[in-house]
C-alpha cells in the first residue's frame, strides 16, 4: 500500500506541518474519525498511532474512510469552487456588465474574499479580470473587422477614446496597430497534481505550466518576447482540449496527446523538444541518449537546459529524461512531480 510513497516519517511532518507540497502526493486516514484528508487539512491532527497512508483518495475509500468536509480530498488540487464557477458563468454571459461590490454581495459572495481569491490564483483581482476578458472579447472582434467605435460601445465604453487608452494599456500599441497583435489566451486548468496554467494562439498550445513553477512569470516573458504578443484571460477551443486530454492522461486513459502545439524557441530548443516527443510513454531516456539522438553527443549540458525551458509540460514529456545514473534529477515542477508522472506511467504500463 505505502509503495512508492515517501517515508512514513516524512508523510506525518508534512501533516503535522501542513505541507502544501505534498498535496497529491499522499492522502491520510484518520483511524479514530473514520475520515481521510489532505496533507494540510485545517482540523486538528492526529497522533501518529492514528493515522494510515494512502496513494490516492480510491485507496482511501476501499479501506472503509470518508472523505473529510473540510478539506474535501475528492476534489482535485487547484479546482475551482462551486461559488467562483457560479459567478464565473455570470461573467461570461454579460462582459459589459460592470461589477459592483453590491453585485458580488447580491450573489451571496463576499467581495474581499473574491478579491483574495482571484490573486492568489490568478494574480489579478476580480475586476481586472473582467476587465481583461472584456478587452479581451473587444480585441477579437477588432481583429474580424468589425468597427473599433461600435465594439468601443458595445462593451459598455462611454468614451472611443478611454477604449483606446484602454486597449493600449493591456498590448502596448494603438488600436489600429493592436489589433495586429497575436493574442494568447491564458486559462486555468485542473490536474491531480495541481492547477496549470494555458495558453494558446490561434495556431496551438504554446504554454502549459504548473503555475507554482517559479520559472512560470520569465517563461511570460519569453513567450511574449518570441510571438509579440499580449495575453488575455479565457478559454479557447485549444486549451479546453487540452484540459480533457489531461485529464484522460491522469486517468490513464491517454498516451499520446493530440492538441497542435505552437513551439517557440531556438533551432537547438525545437530540435531538443521534438526529440521529448519520441520518449514512449512509460518510458525514459537519459540527457545523454538524448545529446546523441540530436547528433550532438557533447551537447548533454545544452540538452539538459533546452529540457528546462521547455514550456509545455507533460505533452512534451520533459519528465522522461533522467540521469545516467538512474536519478531523477532536476524538474521545473519539482522532483515529486517527476516522481509521481514516471509512476503514473509505468503503473498504467503494466495494466
Amino acid at each position: 500500500m505505502l509503495q512508492q510513497l515517501p517515508s512514513e516519517q516524512k508523510m506525518y511532518r508534512a501533516l503535522i506541518n501542513k505541507d502544501e507540497s505534498f498535496e497529491g502526493i499522499f492522502i491520510v486516514g484518520v483511524k479514530t474519525t473514520g475520515i481521510f484528508c489532505r496533507p494540510v487539512c485545517p482540523a486538528r491532527k492526529p497522533k501518529r498511532e492514528n493515522v494510515e497512508f494512502f496513494s490516492n483518495p480510491k485507496q482511501a475509500l476501499d479501506a472503509g474512510y470518508r472523505p473529510c468536509k473540510r478539506c474535501k480530498p475528492l476534489r482535485e488540487k487547484g479546482e475551482t469552487p462551486e461559488w467562483i464557477d457560479q459567478i464565473l458563468t455570470k461573467v461570461e454571459a454579460d462582459l459589459t456588465h460592470k461589477w459592483t461590490d453590491q453585485d458580488i454581495r447580491e450573489e451571496g459572495i463576499n467581495p474581499n474574499r473574491l478579491r483574495r481569491w482571484f490573486k492568489k490564483h490568478h494574480g489579478m483581482t476580480f475586476h481586472s479580470y473582467v476587465r481583461s476578458r472584456r478587452l479581451g472579447k473587444a480585441l477579437g472582434q477588432i481583429k474580424h473587422g468589425e468597427d473599433t467605435t461600435q465594439v468601443a460601445y458595445s462593451h459598455g465604453y462611454e468614451s472611443l477614446s478611454g477604449f483606446r487608452d484602454a486597449i493600449k494599456e493591456m498590448v502596448g500599441k494603438p488600436v489600429s496597430k493592436g489589433k495586429d497583435t497575436p493574442m494568447v489566451h491564458l486559462n486555468r486548468i485542473t490536474t491531480p497534481l495541481g492547477p496549470m496554467l494555458a495558453g494558446a494562439t490561434k495556431e496551438g498550445l504554446c504554454l502549459l505550466e504548473f503555475v507554482d513553477r517559479r520559472m512560470l512569470e520569465t517563461q511570460l516573458k519569453r513567450l511574449r518576447k518570441y510571438l509579440k504578443c499580449s495575453f488575455v484571460p479565457g478559454s479557447t477551443e485549444i486549451t479546453e482540449m487540452a484540459a480533457r486530454q489531461m485529464q484522460e492522461y491522469f486517468e490513464g486513459e491517454r498516451r499520446h496527446f493530440s492538441v497542435p502545439l505552437e513551439l517557440s524557441g531556438s533551432t537547438f530548443q525545437q530540435k531538443v523538444w521534438e526529440e521529448l516527443q519520441h520518449i514512449p510513454y512509460g518510458a525514459t531516456r537519459s540527457y545523454k541518449v538524448q545529446a546523441r539522438n540530436i547528433g550532438n553527443v557533447k551537447a548533454v549540458r545544452a540538452v539538459a537546459r533546452a529540457n528546462g525551458d521547455n514550456r509545455i509540460a507533460v505533452m512534451i514529456p520533459c519528465h522522461r529524461v533522467i540521469g545516467s545514473d538512474g536519478s531523477l534529477t532536476g524538474y521545473g515542477g519539482g522532483l515529486w512531480r517527476k516522481k509521481y508522472l514516471l509512476n503514473l506511467e509505468q503503473t498504467h504500463l503494466e495494466k
